[in-house]
């Protein structure tokens, strides 16, 4: 995985900021890889059957996938979907120098016998976020 820096953010050589950009970008890449099948399993296996609101009358298959889901979705589902992402925002020590820092939260799915492979499922996995954060944005 080749380094890539084309706006030159790096140039200052301080490797504390490269880090912190390098925790962001395993961050909002599996947020993204999350995003991108959230957007695409729906149209692919189907709603959950069953009510998202009982009150407002709405069906999980009522609400379309998207951009067009922000004016569907109840004000108390956003509610509770902020309350979550504050929750895992939170929860987890994720100060400079800590595991939850460099993305290991102690849910060991990727595994390897030895550190090369370890390495290049990392890797993997950088270059899979980066790949989903472009395809979430085309899927709006």
């Amino acid at each position: 995985l080749g380094f890539f820096d084309p706006i030159g953010y790096s140039k200052d050589g301080s490797a504390e900021n490269f880090n912190r950009r390098r925790q962001s970008e395993i961050k909002h890449g599996r947020i993204a890889m999350m995003a991108a099948m959230g957007y695409i399993t729906p149209e692919v296996a189907g709603k959950l059957p069953g009510y998202c609101s009982f009150s407002m009358n709405l069906k999980f298959a009522d609400i379309p996938n998207g951009l067009a889901a922000i004016s569907k979705v109840p004000s108390a589902g956003w509610a509770q979907i902020l309350a979550y992402m504050a929750w895992c925002e939170i929860s987890q020590d994720q100060s400079a120098g800590s595991p939850g820092a460099k993305g290991d939260f102690g849910f060991k799915v990727l595994t390897a016998k030895d550190q090369a492979g370890l390495t290049k499922k990392l890797n993997s996995e950088l270059a899979n976020g980066r790949l989903a954060m472009m395809a979430i944005m085309g899927m709006f």
